[in-house]
């Protein structure tokens, strides 16, 4: 963060503060009532997944309210059971006001169960005026908006190391094939190629889906997020078999395939960017930045940088992301102030906080890219945001939690034993099957 533009920030909320609640560089009202501190003896809870580097970034953009407001913040991390974790809360007369929800399918399991409250006029507008229309489809269930996307995600990056690369002699790969040839060559040279994070199953959704939305194609990558396509369909079993090929080749995966099942997401960016690299490369989303930088000191564009995922089989490059939606639940004890803070995080003054922060990204539209501290996030922002509703969301998402979201089963379980025993992708996509058909039917 640069010190010019955290003191523009303070300026801007003190003047927002001084002459009432219009928001810095085009933001929308916070109708939570009269008054300087219009929420002052409030305390909001919010409830997310979160957790080390995001979680403190987020507590500045919940600070930055209650600076704004007067309301008190407290956020309490759920790990990657949300789901589970709410219902918990919501059962025991708990409820949090607010959740960041990481999942389109939870956001409409939430909506079914009638836990949701819709969102206000002042967040519509916003949402309508502020984002791609995609964004307000992946919030919306049954043409009622209920979630705010606040953080998004590009998961099309693979970071690496420029020393590493250099050293190996090779280039930013054009094809999935080349950069399968060029992680060996990376090997060879003293580092693996992969760090991979297969601890955390949710990464593992991510590597299947940028393979299958290139290799398969987008109108089959839809069918298959809707379940319309069953997981035996050949395609699957093409992509789980590519898949497969990079998971048993000891070469390519830091400490071979035991070690990337203990290896969580930050532990898969450590081996690439921590003080004693393993590996020269790691996939995920734009956030690999953001732990690069706060963690290991990394100056990104200089020594943390990142390649679009490549084409596989000749298909088109992808483009996955995901997103993080603010939802307000019914059973909250401050309705008030749990819609004030969606339609703060509705603003291009929200989205600065964290923007400036890294390891960030905002789908608002209005959000000046000069407020990403780097060139390189600057450039995938700007990516996102002229991509607009050509994205495809992240499909495990978009899957019911019992399927695509819920740690320990669904698609992570089995995409982790995939990964543990890669050699019979059909069975793997039986299982898959299997699985979704009784989550899609629920």
């Amino acid at each position: 963060m640069t010190r010019p533009r955290t003191t523009l920030l303070t300026g801007c909320i003190a003047l927002v503060l001084a002459i009432g609640a219009t928001a810095c560089g085009g933001g929308d009202d916070i109708s939570a009532g009269g008054g300087d501190k219009p929420l002052s003896g409030k305390t909001v809870s919010v409830a997310g997944v979160w957790s080390g580097t995001e979680q403190e970034n987020f507590q500045k953009v919940l600070d930055a309210f209650g600076e704004k407001t007067g309301a008190a913040t407290e956020f309490v991390s759920t790990g990657d059971n949300v789901s589970t974790v709410v219902g918990s809360k919501i059962e025991g007369g708990n409820a949090p006001d607010v959740v960041m929800v990481p999942q389109v399918g939870v956001l409409q399991q939430f909506a079914k169960e009638g836990w949701l409250q819709p969102l206000s006029k002042t967040t519509q507008g916003a949402v309508d005026t502020n984002f791609a229309p995609v964004w307000k489809n992946y919030g919306s269930v049954d043409g009622t908006l209920y979630g705010l996307y606040f953080k998004a995600a590009h998961k099309s990056t693979v970071w690496y190391s420029p020393d590493a690369l250099a050293q190996a002699g090779v280039e930013a790969p054009a094809t999935y094939d080349e950069m399968l040839e060029d992680g060996r060559t990376i090997s060879d040279s003293g580092l693996a190629a992969f760090a991979v994070a297969g601890q955390d199953g949710w990464t593992l959704t991510d590597w299947f889906e940028n393979i299958y939305l290139s290799q398969a194609g987008p109108d089959k990558y839809d069918a298959l997020a809707a379940h319309e396509l069953k997981w035996t369909d050949t395609s699957v079993v093409k992509a789980l078999t590519t898949l497969g090929d990079l998971f048993k080749d000891e070469q390519l995966v830091a400490g071979g395939r035991r070690t990337a099942l203990t290896t969580d997401f930050p532990g898969s960016v450590e081996k690439v960017f921590g003080p004693e690299p393993e590996a020269g490369m790691v996939y995920e989303g734009d956030f690999v930045a953001g732990v690069a930088k706060a963690e290991f000191g990394r100056a990104i564009g200089e020594d943390a940088n990142f390649f679009p995922f490549p084409a596989v089989d000749g298909g088109e490059p992808p483009v996955v992301s995901g997103g993080d939606a603010a939802v307000v639940l019914k059973d909250g004890k401050n309705h008030e102030a749990g819609m004030a803070l969606a339609e703060y995080l509705a603003t291009p003054e929200a989205a600065a906080v964290w923007a400036e922060a890294g390891g960030f990204l905002s789908p608002n539209r209005k959000l000046d890219l000069a407020t990403y501290g780097d060139d390189v996030t600057r450039a995938t922002a700007k990516s996102l945001i002229d991509a607009g509703d050509s994205v495809r969301f992240d499909m495990s998402d978009q899957a019911p939690a019992a399927f695509g979201g819920t740690k320990g089963t669904g698609e992570w379980k089995i995409l982790q034993d995939f990964l543990r025993d890669p050699s019979d992708p059909a069975a793997t996509a039986r299982q898959l099957e299997a699985a979704a058909a009784k989550a899609y039917k629920d």
